[in-house]
């Protein structure tokens, strides 16, 4: 790394043009200056500027040096300024959350950036454990998860309660055997519906269900985009499991058949950050959304 001192007084000289005056404006003596000159064309391998007499020109590689030196300074000037100054109305807010949470959740957000257009909202659908990962590796700020986080990498709050929904095609027989139903149905699955399945027959208290393997069921169609995992069972073709939002916001709720079990299955949703971590002022608003969302 080139001494940032033997830059600063290269600059100097190159922008006063006179050996003399950029001693005398950096409280230097001249011999000081030309020791500075030197050691730097040391280090760089090559002539900076070209001495003629009194004077002097500077070279090719000086010019590339003085360049750099001059970014350097203004990218120093502007990480000082963006150190000491958060601005609670700029800069970009990341979320990660399941597909169902964040299509309830954007429309609330997107206000917050209308009104202040310097707030980017960049917000990712994924399954918990990939939440949690982007996390603690830093790739994003922080997430909406519906599993209790390791409380030594993770600060947590309990945002809400959300109803699970076992969504059927309008016309299935609900009074046939839960294994034969979803045998001749198959699952539409998705990111995290091995985590809804596994909760949702844990929870119901529908005996059969509880007694159900999720591993043996077959599945008959994979999508990873939320507003589409209802399609194909409002076209008759099987079933699956997604939080009540996601049900709610569907465009055709009249060809959909939601079970309603001896007993309603919640989730809690927690908002997730880094251990320790610090957020932006500008969490402060778009956390608060998240908040009155579930309130």
């Amino acid at each position: 790394m080139l001494n940032p001192v033997w830059l600063e007084t290269f600059i100097t000289l190159v922008d006063v043009g006179h050996f003399t005056q950029t001693a005398e404006k950096l409280y230097m003596t001249q011999p000081g200056v030309s020791q500075h000159i030197n050691k730097l064309e040391e280090a760089c391998g090559c002539k900076l500027i070209k001495r003629e007499k009194k004077s002097f020109s500077i070279t090719e590689q000086g010019r590339l040096v003085y360049n750099h030196a001059k970014a350097l300074i203004r990218n120093e000037k502007f990480l000082f300024e963006q150190l000491s100054f958060d601005d609670p109305l700029s800069g970009e807010c990341t979320l990660a959350c399941s597909g169902s949470v964040a299509l309830l959740l954007y429309p609330r957000l997107l206000p917050l950036q209308n009104q202040h257009p310097n707030i980017h909202i960049n917000i990712k659908a994924a399954p918990n454990h990939q939440i949690l990962a982007d996390i603690k590796n830093g790739h994003i700020d922080q997430g909406i998860v519906t599993n209790i986080p390791n409380e030594s990498f993770f600060d947590f709050e309990v945002l809400g309660k959300e109803e699970l929904c076992l969504i059927l095609p309008q016309k299935a027989n609900v009074n046939n055997s839960w294994e034969r139903l979803f045998s001749e149905l198959g699952l539409i699955n998705h990111p995290d519906a091995e985590h809804y399945l596994s909760l949702y027959f844990k929870q119901s208290l529908e005996q059969e269900l509880t007694q159900l393997d999720v591993s043996k069921i077959p599945v008959v169609g994979s999508i990873n985009q939320i507003s589409q995992i209802l399609e194909p069972i409002a076209q008759g073709i099987g079933f699956t499991i997604l939080p009540k939002s996601a049900v709610d916001s569907f465009y055709l709720p009249k060809r959909l058949k939601v079970f309603k079990p001896k007993q309603p299955v919640i989730e809690s949703l927690y908002l997730v950050c880094k251990k320790n971590r610090v957020l932006p002022a500008r969490y402060d608003t778009f956390n608060s959304i998240i908040r009155q969302t579930w309130a």
